[in-house]
């Protein structure tokens, strides 16, 4: 079984789509892709609010097509004035069929000459049946019924020495609902009419008509080749050599195919979908400008690898492994300054808190919107450091994406370039160290220092005693010994005391030194994780942003194509 196939999206849904791509890549892609959509959206705006019932056909042509007697012809009329002098036609002007509406999109299309045409064109039936598909496909709806209203234009020669004339013109081709092109067999392959005005409306196919007019200048027997070299060149152009845009061999003086191409008109401006398939046409124009402006390619994307390269190099920029260490050489401090021996616990007050100088020990009173490191301020080489991470991630997360893309995700990345120092800085200030909170067995080793120390100083105040009462030749009893050994208990208690503590001390000071490296490595996994979120809010989250407008832009595109 055959997959579904994807409905085709309607003009009013592929409408927003392009507004939702134009947005997106404002800034982003080529500024002349962007103005182009926004111009399409805008036109598509103001011809939408007009006239839905009337159809716009523009004719266009070089010097000497005749255009205007064409267009005459087309009429039945004598309303363009034609003449063997050129240009004969300055201001564009309009034959009208069904007044009521025209006005306001006369107006938008600023024509002021007007004649109104009661006489109707005959219908065609050629191939009426695409142009209901067409109108079916735009809106969704079927076709509506009756006779729609008309407006031909005849305009200027585009390649008029007046440069006016060539203003409009360039208004006008992008403002009618169907544009004829007449050639000539004289100009007929003219490279300005072919580079400049039929190629850029290649996808407008469905709206185009070419004519070869004046065929009657021709031998019978040199038509067809004629035709055959136009149809190629209108190939070349890119657009299709069949259905509306197939050119056609009319001759205004004769009357030779003009009821054909009248016919052919009336027939497009009956089943009122010209409006919609033009704006349709336009629609597409824009989104594959877009879509080439903004190349081929899927970003890779941000990975956790990435995210950890980023955080490393970042780390490494803010010294994180200088104030871990610093806070294991706290922690240190700290744990002598309970477990040392009492005797020399005095001397540690000479020494400085590591983690004080750099102003990351204020216990519980953290408020990283107020409070700041002192931490030198970022050096060249740190500086450096950060640049290539952030460049490093922005070049992992774009790897594979079209080269605007790329530029607009590196952009991203940086959007914080200035700030990123402070908000590293705000993220180390805003970590909880602790360093002053204790461990149980500080406590433990404090008290039996302090036993120890008190043993000292009772077995020194023995003896000092004992000294005293000898001195002053008072008999006393010979201090106690303890069995087996052949010193006084109060030289026992001193000795007893100072070896006790010189033992607690070095013990302490192993574990402290084992307690160091383990608040070292804790203190750098807290960094890292503050280090990684300042780094998450002003680096990841704006390439993360980048990539979902990346995702949102190509899914826009893909909702204008279904």
């Amino acid at each position: 079984m055959s997959p579904a196939r994807r409905p085709v999206p309607t003009l009013s849904e592929r409408l927003p789509a392009l507004a939702r791509a134009a947005d997106l890549a404002d800034g982003r892609l080529d500024e002349e892709a962007v103005a182009a959509a926004r111009t399409v959206l805008a036109r598509a705006a103001e011809r939408r609010s007009l006239s839905a019932d009337h159809t716009v056909v523009g004719f266009f042509g070089a010097t000497g097509s005749g255009k205007s007697t064409l267009f005459n012809a087309v009429v039945g009329r004598e309303i363009a004035r034609a003449a063997a002098r050129r240009p004969t036609t300055s201001e564009p002007l309009a034959a009208v069929w069904g007044e009521p509406g025209s006005q306001a999109l006369l107006d938008w299309l600023d024509v002021s000459e007007r004649h109104h045409v009661d006489t109707p064109l005959p219908a065609g039936a050629e191939d009426a049946g695409r142009w209901t598909r067409v109108r079916e496909r735009l809106t969704g709806g079927s076709a509506p019924e009756g006779t729609g209203g008309l407006i031909l234009l005849d305009l200027p020669d585009f390649d008029s020495v007046s440069l006016h004339h060539r203003t409009v013109v360039q208004r006008l081709v992008g403002m009618v609902d169907v544009v004829v092109w007449v050639v000539d067999p004289q100009k007929y392959a003219d490279a300005i009419i072919h580079q400049e005005f039929i190629a850029p409306l290649a996808r407008h196919g469905a709206v185009t008509m070419v004519v070869m007019n004046q065929v009657d200048r021709l031998p019978a027997a040199e038509v067809p080749a004629v035709m055959a070299s136009l149809a190629e060149l209108v190939a070349q152009d890119g657009l299709p050599t069949t259905g509306l845009s197939k050119p056609v061999a009319v001759s205004a003086v004769t009357g030779e195919g003009v009821e054909a191409l009248r016919s052919r008109i009336r027939q497009v401006a009956d089943t009122k979908a010209a409006a919609g398939a033009r704006l349709d046409a336009d629609v597409t124009d824009a989104a594959e400008r877009l879509a080439l402006a903004s190349g081929e390619g899927e970003p890779a994307g941000i990975t956790p690898e990435s995210e950890e390269r980023l955080t490393d190099g970042l780390a490494q920029a803010a010294n994180v492994p200088g104030i871990a260490r610093a806070a294991g050489k706290s922690y240190a401090l700290h744990a002598a300054g309970h477990t040392g021996w009492i005797a020399t616990r005095w001397l540690l007050k000479f020494r400085k808190d590591p983690m004080r100088r750099l102003n990351l020990d204020r216990g519980d009173s953290v408020n990283p919107e107020v409070n700041r490191t002192s931490l030198p301020p970022m050096g060249a080489a740190q500086r450096a450091a950060a640049d290539s991470a952030v460049r490093g991630f922005a070049h992992d997360a774009a790897a594979g994406a079209a080269e605007p893309w790329t530029r607009s995700v590196r952009q991203a990345a940086r959007t914080h370039e200035d700030r990123l120092p402070d908000a590293i800085d705000q993220a180390i200030a805003g970590t909880d160290f602790r360093a002053r909170r204790g461990v149980w067995w500080w406590f433990l080793f404090d008290v039996l220092q302090w036993l120890a120390m008190l043993a000292v100083v009772a077995g020194l105040v023995w003896l000092l005693g004992l000294f005293l009462l000898e001195y002053f030749q008072i008999p006393v009893p010979p201090p106690p010994t303890v069995e087996g050994f052949p010193l006084p208990v109060p030289t026992l208690l001193v000795l007893a005391g100072v070896v006790t503590g010189l033992f607690l001390a070095l013990t302490g000071r192993i574990l402290a030194g084992f307690g160091a490296r383990l608040r070292e490595r804790t203190v750098r996994r807290k960094l890292r994780a503050s280090v990684a979120g300042a780094g998450r809010r002003t680096v990841v989250d704006p390439v993360r942003a980048e990539l979902q407008a990346h995702t949102a832009f190509r899914e826009a595109l893909a909702a204008l194509r279904g």
